[in-house]
């Protein structure tokens, strides 16, 4: 692993490993392997640990590369892998110094479960930026057990209080776990860039990522437009909150909105022509992605100099924005549109996704692994 990856605070170290008890869970044993039964160990709760049994977690399209070892030049994968980051559960124990949780709250874990706690980033509460090394919920090094850590593709989870997020009463727990990395993924740049009231703003692609992008930026009052290659998508996406649809492959549809949006959501992970979108932002526009191209994207540079127009990415959000976001969609009544599957359809779950035949984000109901 990388040297990020292998950073300990100071805090954190410890001359002995805590206690241990079983966990079960699915896991890939290899990149070509179904994912299949496992038991492992769960560290025992310390002082400032909550433990949760797992309710539900979403499946991100992240899981997939991760278990498919897709991400070997950056994030190797350590078999055995168990995927899972967007949790959700009810809280089975806490320790003593516990403040924020206590026994039967509903509680969600999302993709971060540590960080140095000591940079400027950090000390900021945007600990998806920390400058010494984050600790990610899955495939991470597992600097208390040693080895890797194991993610919400099992029935409980532990971490420490300041990394585990109130799930407010008024949300749909199901709905809510894919709100973990979909919804913080997208509702941190709409934040972050300031959407709301009197703005035009644009959302490219309606998948698992854009169909939170359009919910939130409705929420937040703009004129919503999505972007998309399917025109049967349409009726959805005014559903879900969408003023207007434009198909981008016809090309007078993309040519009446040149020059006149405030703010672009880009959702694709699939290589696409950025100039298209850029030509369409007004003066001070910016276009930022949360979808990863495999391919690097060529920029005109003119698509910017010309009206100050900025290209900018995203990741998720700290720990205090999620909370904040979970706040404003229990407000809003939004969660995810999902569908709520087995822990034995994972595979199957695998195959459609790489299809995009699913509305609009895969839930696994862990009840079914006991």
């Amino acid at each position: 692993m990388s040297d990020v990856a292998t950073q300990t605070p100071a805090s954190e170290n410890s001359s002995s490993k805590p206690a241990t008890f079983p966990a079960k869970a699915y896991a890939a044993r290899s990149a070509t392997t179904s994912l299949a039964p496992f038991t492992f160990e769960r560290r025992s709760p310390r002082p400032q640990d909550v433990q949760i049994e797992i309710l539900y977690c979403g499946v991100c399209h992240s899981d997939l590369h991760q278990v498919r070892n897709e991400w070997k030049e950056v994030m190797p994968t350590v078999y055995p892998c168990v995927p899972g980051h967007e949790i959700v559960g009810r809280v089975v124990k806490v320790g003593n110094t516990v403040k924020k949780f206590k026994e039967g709250d509903i509680a969600a874990v999302g993709c971060l479960v540590d960080s140095c706690r000591v940079c400027a980033n950090c000390r900021a509460g945007q600990e998806q930026y920390c400058e010494n090394g984050f600790t990610l919920t899955y495939n991470f090094e597992d600097k208390f057990l040693g080895g890797v850590t194991y993610g919400g593709y099992s029935d409980s989870i532990v971490v420490d209080e300041a990394y585990v997020l109130r799930v407010p009463d008024k949300l749909d727990p199901a709905g809510a776990a894919p709100l973990l990395c979909a919804g913080i993924t997208t509702y941190s740049p709409l934040r972050h860039w300031k959407v709301g009231k009197g703005q035009k703003v644009g959302i490219v692609g309606l998948g698992g990522l854009g169909h939170m992008g359009v919910k939130f930026a409705h929420a937040f009052g703009a004129h919503v437009v999505l972007f998309t290659t399917s025109p049967n998508k349409t009726a959805d996406a005014h559903r879900l909150g969408a003023d207007e649809v434009t198909v981008s492959k016809n090309e007078a549809e993309m040519q009446k909105h040149v020059g006149s949006f405030d703010f672009i959501l880009d959702t694709v992970s699939a290589d696409h022509d950025l100039n298209a979108y850029l030509q369409l932002l007004k003066l001070d526009g910016a276009l930022t992605l949360v979808g990863a191209p495999e391919k690097p994207a060529g920029v005109s540079a003119f698509n910017l100099i010309m009206k100050r127009r900025r290209i900018a990415g995203s990741a998720i959000g700290g720990i205090q924005e999620t909370q904040e976001m979970l706040d404003f969609c229990a407000k809003h009544g939004i969660t995810s549109d999902i569908e709520l599957i087995n822990i034995q359809q994972i595979d199957k779950a695998y195959e459609r996704l790489l299809k995009s035949d699913v509305k609009y984000r895969f839930v696994i109901d862990m009840a079914s692994l006991k």
